[in-house]
């Protein structure tokens, strides 16, 4: 039975709208230089983490979890790139539909031969002729520009892993603050103190917090990246960084480099903040005044003691420089959600 006309172009109408919101979403993922919504790609972003949660839970060793995870990113590219196409295709034989003398299956393979450039189907008429040439030149745009996007999320990637590879060497792999400072007085055993260099450090790591906030809110797909070794991750790096800021005011507040200290405090604060809520974490823009701290005395005691010999000073007793160090840093409810946002490819 033939589809009424009315009934073909109201399809039409529904396949242009598709193709629209395909156009869209590819604008807005790959061109727009900003964190733009599309509510396609955060679909297909949604269900492919959905369907790797589905399988990480049932794998116990985590080496073994990281290896699978560590191909989450490349599935939501291929993902985003095969949503695209599949719209667009649905939304040009809808197009074509009308004019299709043939039924609905024609419009599909008219559709198909010119959106994959295949060219073996070419339909009669103006109207049609001129669909198939933007399916075309769709398809072409579409495979260049996700082509295109990869060099961009390598470079952003590897200037991500190059700061954190060296922090390896200074605070261990999984990275920790207060072994940071240890291993700097010490100078990795020379017994030459090298804590004058921490400012350096400090203001690289302020530089590259506003980096990775730049090319993560931009690129969402990047915190799918994982580091290439399981234990390495870019999260809790920075972490360390942090925390190893806190504490050096906290435990020696005449010797730390307070500025640099803080503009790193607040550099990395930000850079948590803008992910978090990029991926749709409902996050405070500022820490409230009454809010606790996640960090447990026990905790904080354990990283004093591996750093007391190094930075502690007699006026500063353990309790006075818990309440400096909470005082540094960010508030329970907003850092641990933070750290939630961006901590989803850590699972």
């Amino acid at each position: 039975m033939m589809m009424p006309l009315a009934g073909r172009v109201a399809a039409a109408v529904a396949g242009g709208l598709l193709v629209l919101v395909a156009v869209s979403s590819v604008t807005v993922t790959l061109i727009v230089s900003r964190p733009v919504k599309s509510r396609l790609t955060r679909w297909v972003d949604r269900m492919v983490d959905w369907a790797y949660e589905l399988v990480a839970v049932r794998v116990g060793d985590y080496r073994r979890r990281d290896q699978l995870r560590a191909t989450q990113a490349a599935a939501v590219l291929l993902a985003q790139l095969a949503a695209w196409l599949i719209v667009a295709y649905a939304g040009f034989a809808l197009l074509l539909w009308p004019f299709a003398t043939r039924g609905v299956v024609s419009a599909f393979i008219d559709a198909g031969s010119s959106l994959f450039t295949l060219g073996f189907a070419v339909p009669a008429g103006l109207a049609p002729t001129v669909i198939v040439f933007l399916a075309a030149a769709t398809g072409l745009v579409i495979l260049a520009l996700q082509i295109a996007y990869l060099p961009a999320l390598y470079a952003a990637f590897n200037r991500r892993e190059t700061q954190v590879a060296l922090l390896s060497g200074r605070a261990g792999v999984p990275s920790w603050g207060p072994e940071l400072l240890a291993r700097t007085h010490y100078a990795l055993g020379t017994g030459v103190s090298t804590l004058d260099t921490m400012p350096d450090l400090y203001a690289r790591w302020e530089s590259w917090a506003a980096d990775v906030a730049e090319s993560h809110t931009t690129y969402p797909v990047l915190v799918r990246f994982r580091s290439p070794e399981p234990l390495r991750s870019w999260v809790t790096a920075l972490l360390a960084v942090l925390d190893s800021a806190a504490l050096f005011l906290a435990l020696s507040p005449e010797a730390a480099p307070v500025v640099p200290a803080r503009l790193c405090l607040r550099g990395g604060f930000r850079c948590f903040n803008r992910i978090a809520r990029t991926m749709g974490f409902d996050i405070p823009d500022e820490p409230g005044p009454d809010a606790g701290t996640s960090l447990t005395y026990a905790e904080y005691l354990d990283g004093r003691c591996c750093v007391v010999p190094s930075l502690c000073t007699p006026e500063h007793d353990r309790d006075a420089s818990l309440v400096q160090m909470v005082s540094a840093r960010s508030s329970k409810t907003t850092r641990s959600r933070c750290r939630l946002g961006v901590s989803v490819a850590m699972s």
